[in-house]
């Protein structure tokens, strides 16, 4: 009876665990995205001077996760975003000043790259499906 019992607890606890990382937990994905955000005012991967120019990594998925590397203390100027869509449950969607607004398809995975010019101000990144989770912000100039 009480290796039954062990047993069955083992098993519950284990089904615990695998339920916890099923999508659709708003909770879970609030939390990872505000990290993530955080995470994606990282400055690597573009040039700073000179007028701007470089190169954005923009990632999507597979999780309830979003982020932009390069976007932080950018020069206005020519970009090529590189978005790395991990997810055929979300999509990138960039929108900003100067009309900026280029974006995946839900449906979509793989990399897709987008030339931006972009002007001084802020723009925003989201995943449209779940934008009140899965976004964040990063300013030019």
């Amino acid at each position: 009876m009480k290796h039954s019992l062990i047993v069955v607890s083992v098993v519950i606890v284990l089904l615990g665990a695998g339920l916890g990382g099923c999508g659709g937990d708003d909770e879970a994905a609030t939390t990872t995205q505000a990290a993530t955000a955080e995470e994606s005012e990282t400055t690597t991967g573009a040039s700073t001077t000179g007028g701007g120019g470089g190169t954005l990594q923009g990632s999507v998925g597979p999780g309830f996760e979003i982020s932009i590397e390069g976007g932080s203390n950018l020069a206005p100027g020519r970009y090529t975003l590189v978005v790395d869509d991990k997810s055929s449950s979300h999509n990138f969607h960039l929108t900003g000043p100067g009309g900026v607004d280029v974006s995946t398809s839900v449906e979509a995975e793989g990399q897709q790259s987008f030339e931006v010019e972009l002007a001084a101000g802020e723009y925003r990144f989201v995943c449209d499906p779940h934008a009140s989770s899965m976004n964040g912000t990063f300013t030019v100039g």
